[in-house]
């Protein structure tokens, strides 16, 4: 069960507990010797609280998340802060071939396949295991032809806190058919706090380690061209605004309703753990540095939130929230010059993302 009773996110243990499909949910709270707080549940791995400091020392939760098992299940974005598997973003029309064979699988995203399927890793319960007060290990043995993808996939996820308030994500995979992957998290960050209306992230100052980027059709589906961020909206290279030019006359920016693309990072080397990005939240001072292992990490500026309820009674409206879903390129397994994202007997899928929370005065 959860470490602890109390915690500064006020989220109660028992609101968590729920037997689904014969598995028990539950809340686990990994803290740091700062004082810092994560909240995690084994549904879907969902992050539903992380308590960080603003530059005053006042404490607040920067990651959207609700604050019971009921909430969670009912919630109008079913990927809010979860884990996403087997596969992160989509496939064109939820077909792919491999090893001659076509698969096919479940539409769940206009003529698409997003993130795993309307069952997929988000909608587990994860078997749960809090290795000490810092860290929490999930495993989930995703069957053979659960939501079309071919293999027993068996996967572990490690979250971890550390005191230096680096909150690292750790998956590691094998398969006993040829299958693919592309495993995330998609968590929903609000560095100024969530509230009820939580803030726009527009005045959040961001830089991207990324040249390029990954334009889009209408279905959000990538054309196929690795393009130059230079010169187009997309341009992070420098720290800018997020709503400096989130709304401009552009038909990218107008395809995602704002930013919804996948940038490719500029890396030395291929899987090294290398910086991806900053998001510094002016008011409060608070920062998020993201490093991962990842080619590619989709920014999505929560451009169809509605204004839902989530924890103690925040609202999220549109762009209240920024992601960082590091990952492997939309459509991977349809793009044969894109980095591959098959996983074969014998071999290990592995990944690290972090995300180090700061401030800055």
């Amino acid at each position: 069960m959860s470490c602890t009773e109390n915690n500064l996110s006020n989220l109660k243990p028992a609101d968590f507990v729920k037997n689904i499909d014969g598995k028990e949910t539950a809340l686990f709270i990994l803290k740091n010797k700062k004082g810092s707080e994560v909240a995690i549940t084994n549904y879907g791995g969902a992050i539903c609280s992380i308590m960080v400091p603003d530059k005053n020392g006042n404490y607040a939760n920067v990651i959207q998340g609700h604050d019971s098992i009921e909430n969670l299940l009912a919630s109008p974005e079913p990927f809010l802060s979860t884990l996403v598997g087997r596969y992160g973003n989509r496939i064109c029309k939820g077909k792919f071939t491999l090893e001659g064979k076509e698969y096919d699988l479940s539409i769940n995203n206009g003529p698409n396949h997003l993130h795993g399927g309307p069952t997929g890793f988000h909608a587990r319960v994860w078997d749960a295991e809090q290795l000490d007060g810092q860290t929490l290990k999930l495993h989930y043995i995703s069957a053979d032809m659960e939501e079309g993808f071919p293999g027993n996939l068996d996967v572990t996820v490690i979250y971890s806190f550390n005191d230096e308030d680096e909150l690292k994500i750790d998956y590691k995979a094998t398969t006993d058919k040829t299958t693919i992957v592309n495993l995330t998290s998609h968590g929903f960050f609000s560095l100024s706090g969530i509230d009820n209306p939580t803030a726009t992230i527009d005045n959040l100052i961001c830089h991207i380690d990324a040249d390029f980027f990954v334009p889009i059709d209408e279905t959000s589906i990538p054309t196929g061209v690795i393009a130059p961020v230079k010169g187009t909206a997309f341009d992070f290279t420098t720290p800018t605004e997020v709503g400096a030019r989130i709304d401009a006359d552009e038909e990218q920016i107008r395809i995602g309703v704002g930013y919804d693309h996948c940038y490719v990072l500029n890396k030395k080397e291929v899987g090294e753990l290398s910086y991806a990005a900053k998001v510094t939240e002016p008011i409060s001072g608070r920062t998020m540095e993201v490093y991962t292992t990842e080619p590619g990490v989709q920014v999505y500026t929560s451009n169809w939130h509605s204004g839902f309820a989530g924890a103690h009674g925040a609202t999220f409206p549109k762009r209240s929230a920024i992601c960082f879903e590091a990952q492997h390129f939309p459509d991977s397994p349809n793009r044969p010059h894109f980095p591959s994202v098959i996983l074969k007997p014998g071999e290990l899928y592995s990944q690290v993302t972090v995300y180090k929370f700061g401030v800055e005065k």
